[in-house]
């Protein structure tokens, strides 16, 4: 369950950053990512808004 939560998480961050930044990201693959242990990014990642995801989503926040 963790497991799943915390790729859930990743996921959905790094949807939203390419979504707010689409000429500096690409994401391919998100949509089958949760069924596949493979996601394709391309571009620049806010590692810091990555990691705080993933710690809200350890400590079981939203």
């Amino acid at each position: 369950m963790l497991e799943e939560k915390l790729k859930q998480a990743v996921i959905d961050e790094l949807k939203r950053q390419a979504a707010d930044r689409p000429q500096a990201l690409k994401i391919q693959g998100a949509e089958d990512a949760q069924g596949s242990e493979e996601l394709t990014v391309n571009g620049k990642v806010d590692l810091g808004a990555l990691v705080m995801v993933i710690a809200g989503s350890v400590a079981g926040g939203p």
